[in-house]
């Protein structure tokens, strides 16, 4: 049985998947246990997929850990956390970027999004680093330009309005239908991209 300091340890040396230590220190910071539904606080941290209600779930430990690694979130950025749920993934986030950095969590479903804030509430000095946005995401967030988006349900395209706000040297995680994908923006229009394949994920809830 996973218990929670070790469910880092546990995708450290078990999976090989989590090596940035400012990472490895969010997994021991934040208990997946405050994110899931009071029914599977017992299997909190099984290295699988949670339902949370509403045809979504928290996801997998092992895919979380790989996505965050891709994305290499850093002190003071600010990150766009597309289908936040549970609130797990923003309060990761926050840790990692700081004081300086800002998390905006968006949520199309309105129940969810206020579990995800409650759940993140938890946590005071991180949840001054989060704010959480009921919306469509596919929208955007055309007024900011974040340094990182990481998307948490599968799409079946990038929509060109993250293209276009993502920071000039910022990288974009997204599952594109079963496929992980990395995006890194060299220039305005240029973008490098790394494909990893062989994930399941819920589909990305829009208007």
């Amino acid at each position: 049985m996973i218990e929670h300091y070790s469910l880092a340890d546990y995708l450290v040396e078990k999976q090989g998947i989590l090596k940035n230590k400012k990472l490895i220190d969010a997994f021991r910071a934040v208990d997946r246990k405050d994110f899931v539904t009071e029914q599977d606080k017992d299997i909190a941290y099984a290295d699988h997929p949670l339902e949370i209600g509403y045809g979504q779930t928290i996801s997998q430990p092992y895919t979380v850990a790989f996505m965050l690694e891709l994305l290499e979130p850093q002190a003071g950025n600010i990150v766009m956390d597309v289908g936040s749920g549970s609130g797990w993934t923003s309060a990761l986030l926050a840790y990692v970027v700081g004081k300086e950095g800002k998390v905006y969590a968006i949520e199309r479903v309105p129940e969810l999004c206020r579990f995800g804030r409650e759940n993140v509430a938890k946590y005071p000095q991180l949840a001054k680093r989060v704010d959480f946005l009921c919306q469509d995401a596919t929208d955007g967030l055309p007024e900011f330009t974040p340094d990182r988006i990481l998307v948490s349900a599968s799409a079946n395209a990038v929509p060109d309005v993250w293209r276009e706000t993502l920071a000039v040297g910022g990288r974009m995680v997204i599952p594109i239908r079963e496929t992980v994908t990395l995006f890194i923006k060299r220039d305005k229009n240029e973008f490098e991209k790394h494909e990893y394949p062989g994930f399941v994920f819920v589909p990305l809830v829009k208007n």
